[in-house]
């Protein structure tokens, strides 16, 4: 496999992701949607997860595609982002129809953001409104590391960010992950600039270094973030044809690449998520040889999206934590 033109998640047709961040709240959303409804599902294995309509992406419900995903800053506050990508799709007509009454079906996910610096002393919630400009500002290309949901991250060790990457496979079925990564964990291994996703990076995307010359002396991890603080929140997607159970075993997947990259990871003080879509373009031709591949294609872009988010977070003023580049000037 190789990385797509862009490598970017919007590299599966189809496809675009539109973000909008404020710099005095300090924190931002990211939207991803497609020209159709497309298949979803959703794994969590966080302790401190917040969520909207995820229980809707269930196998065994009524609906079985949605119509964007949402990944927001702003701890239950950014749940409302949700809604300003609904009123978004809803005005162009988008949504599962019900009557005359098309209804958008917007599942999505945030993360802590509060205690970053920012100015939090709102009388009405942002969130709405960056979710509704973040929707119109959709398309192929977008920014990371400091951008979307990730403007505001923080790390257990450096700034946080907003990661992509993605794949295209020798079946001609194409991966992607986007992910928004404010963990309690590190993605580097112990001080040094080696990151733990390095196995698995492609064309030098986030530095070349390789992985770290030694492991000998781990330092045992310690809390920097109290309860409900962190979380990293992710997509992964692909264009091949999906049901929605198959969808799920995708994301269940892609967790892998979560745990390859950030250690530790899925902690009780973590919300850790990750949803699959598929927009179905590309036909399965072996059920068993194809949905492997991808699972196992999630989990290598998730991983890669995650070193890239950390190693392309850039310094603002008033920030809390240093940037990758900052301690190891690369």
């Amino acid at each position: 496999m190789k990385p797509g033109p862009m490598n970017l998640i919007t590299d599966v047709a189809g496809l675009s992701v539109g973000q909008c961040h404020d710099d005095r709240l300090r924190s931002g959303v990211t939207v991803l949607t497609a020209d159709q409804p497309f298949t979803c599902g959703v794994h969590v294995m966080g302790g401190a997860p917040g969520t909207r309509e995820t229980d809707l992406l269930a196998p065994d419900k009524l609906v079985q595609q949605v119509d964007a995903l949402v990944l927001s800053g702003g701890s239950a506050f950014g749940l409302d982002a949700c809604s300003g990508v609904a009123d978004g799709l809803r005005a162009k007509g988008r949504g599962f129809v019900v009557g005359d009454q098309p209804v958008p079906i917007v599942p999505g996910a945030i993360l802590f953001d509060l205690l970053n610096n920012g100015d939090k002393t709102w009388l009405r919630n942002p969130y709405y409104d960056l979710g509704r400009a973040a929707l119109e500002s959709a398309g192929r290309h977008f920014d990371l590391g400091s951008a979307g949901a990730g403007f505001g991250a923080l790390t257990g060790r450096h700034k946080g960010g907003l990661g992509s990457a993605s794949v295209v496979l020798d079946s001609g079925i194409t991966v992607g992950a986007l992910v928004a990564v404010n963990a309690l964990g590190s993605v580097t291994v112990n001080d040094g600039p080696h990151f733990w996703a390095a196995p698995f990076e492609m064309d030098s995307e986030f530095g070349g270094l390789g992985p770290c010359p030694t492991l000998a002396s781990l330092q045992d991890p310690i809390p920097r973030k109290r309860l409900g603080e962190a979380t990293t929140i992710a997509i992964v997607a692909t264009d091949a044809a999906l049901t929605q159970a198959q969808a799920q075993r995708i994301a269940v997947a892609a967790h892998d690449g979560m745990s390859r990259a950030i250690v530790p990871s899925h902690t009780l003080l973590d919300g850790d998520l990750v949803f699959a879509a598929a927009t179905g373009a590309q036909p399965i031709q072996d059920h068993v040889r194809d949905t492997f591949q991808i699972g196992h294609a999630a989990a290598t872009c998730l991983a890669r999206a995650i070193a890239r988010a950390i190693y392309l977070a850039v310094q603002m003023s008033g920030d809390l934590q240093p940037t990758w580049t900052d301690l190891h000037g690369r």
